[in-house]
């Protein structure tokens, strides 16, 4: 069954072909929380030194964790490490801002006689801000230091929230060029990562093979990369974030079932990474 295109391409560049929806049970919601940047620390602090390689990778295997995840403040004060490594002026001026807001906080309580109304919400105030800014300074070093790696954009969208469903490498190539497939409410997105040249053959094959098992369920497809026509990694979650919600969680849970049935394709070869390859490792959510 050949897969039909409708509509005009949306917007930020995907390419939309479409494919059917048959009813289903519905799919349980799947929160995943982002843990890249803890796991950097820790393989920074010398935690975690093991690094999987394309041959471990698989299609779409998210491997177990042995140990318990680290509790939230764990995380903050490995992350905190990891941030202070590379840029000493970030948690400085986290600091700063709080104080700057509870000190704005006081200074409008003592201007309005009410100090004591304005100081309970001071504290609570400034340490967000802080966190804020924290946050966005620690995920910008992150991507400063993803960008570029092999299967940097897989450590992106694995760590989605919502219900979305990674497959890591169903299509790939001896050169290293890789293609995912992502499942969600918007259907089904394919996202390469490698030369833009050979990745539009690999895409296009693997829609192919998508087009077996549905059938006018929309298909996307993008490049994750800094070449021209590709989308940076730090804007790969926003990218699939505007995509339209196309399927309810029942269509979503019957697509994956006939996604699972699907003949598996050639994977990443087996062997060695090409010099200077790696496969960053990147945590799994809590459950």
């Amino acid at each position: 069954m050949t897969a039909r295109g409708t509509g005009a391409p949306p917007a930020g560049g995907h390419n939309r072909e479409t494919i059917a929806a048959a009813p289903s049970a519905p799919v349980p919601y799947r929160s995943a929380g982002a843990r890249i940047l803890a796991d950097m620390a820790k393989k920074s602090s010398g935690g975690d030194s093991a690094r999987p390689t394309a041959a471990d990778g698989g299609s779409g295997g998210r491997k177990a964790d042995s140990g318990k995840p680290p509790g939230y403040f764990k995380q903050l004060r490995m992350i905190g490490s990891f941030v202070n490594q590379r840029d000493r002026k970030v948690i400085p001026i986290a600091i700063a801002i709080a104080l700057v807001v509870i000190a704005l906080c006081v200074l409008g309580g003592w201007l309005t006689s009410s100090l004591l109304y304005w100081l309970i919400p001071a504290i609570p105030l400034g340490l967000l801000s802080g966190l804020l800014y924290f946050n966005f300074a620690a995920r910008r070093l992150q991507f400063a230091m993803m960008e570029g790696q092999l299967g940097a954009g897989w450590a992106i969208l694995d760590n989605m929230r919502g219900d979305w469903v990674t497959e890591q490498g169903v299509a790939a190539n001896r050169s290293m060029d890789i293609v995912h497939r992502v499942t969600g409410r918007p259907g089904v997105v394919l996202v390469g990562e490698g030369n833009p040249g050979r990745l539009r053959g690999l895409i296009a094959q693997e829609k192919k093979r998508v087009a077996r098992v549905a059938h006018e369920i929309p298909i996307y497809d993008l490049q994750a990369g800094n070449a021209e026509g590709q989308v940076p990694v730090s804007k790969l979650q926003r990218e699939l974030m505007k995509l339209p919600r196309n399927l309810s969680r029942a269509e979503v849970s019957g697509l994956r079932s006939r996604l699972k049935a699907l003949p598996p394709a050639v994977q990443m070869p087996k062997g060695p990474l090409p010099k200077g390859a790696k496969m960053p490792k990147m945590p799994r959510p809590p459950r």
